[in-house]
């Protein structure tokens, strides 16, 4: 999901600071390096944990064996996070980088009692970022919002399909992940000077 926001952010927002005041191998450098650590790391974390037989399959089916890898996958965001600090880029990246991470560890706790879609916690942050981003540009983002709320909607019931999850845990993983981006990332941009 964090990769999909980058090719958002640089590529599909047209006529925002992010398209026009970057560079294009600034871009696709940035979006490289946010899909090594959240998708790549994250993917190479479960596959050798499955090797390991610490986990009996790659969909984490099972509550319990979720745990664990949601924690590495937060610390990913978080080391990605403390790489792009003093970089000299857009700080809605980091913003939206350090909100994710906080969101997957909110899974990861919430996790030990109640099974919450991780899923669904990536869409909701996407769409808390740009509902974010649309306040703040005052940029109207209104279909692509609209457009992630109606993927998130496919997803969810993909997921409830699957029966991986109920619909309270697909609600609550949603509710999660935009509330991350809002209470985190409205603030915290705040505080910054080099939006």
């Amino acid at each position: 999901m964090a990769s999909y926001a980058c090719l958002l952010l640089f590529f599909g927002f047209k006529d925002t600071v992010f398209e026009m005041m970057t560079a294009a191998s600034t871009k696709w450098q940035i979006t490289l390096t946010v899909c090594a650590f959240t998708f790549v790391l994250p993917v190479l974390n479960i596959y050798l944990m499955y090797k390991l037989k610490r986990i009996r399959s790659f969909t984490l089916s099972d509550q319990n064996e979720r745990t664990f890898p949601y924690i590495m996958t937060a610390i990913f965001y978080f080391g990605l996070f403390y790489l792009f600090y003093d970089l000299r880029i857009w700080e809605s990246i980091k913003l939206f980088v350090l909100c994710a991470g906080t969101a997957i560890l909110f899974t990861a706790v919430i996790n030990l009692r109640y099974k919450i879609s991780a899923h669904m916690v990536g869409i909701g942050g996407i769409v808390g970022m740009m509902v974010s981003l649309n306040l703040l540009l005052q940029y109207d983002l209104f279909l692509f919002i609209l457009a992630s709320i109606l993927i998130g909607g496919v997803i969810g019931w993909a997921r409830i399909v699957l029966e991986e999850h109920k619909p309270s845990q697909i609600y609550t993983g949603f509710l999660l992940g935009v509330s991350c981006q809002l209470v985190l990332f409205l603030p915290l941009q705040q505080l910054s000077l080099n939006f």
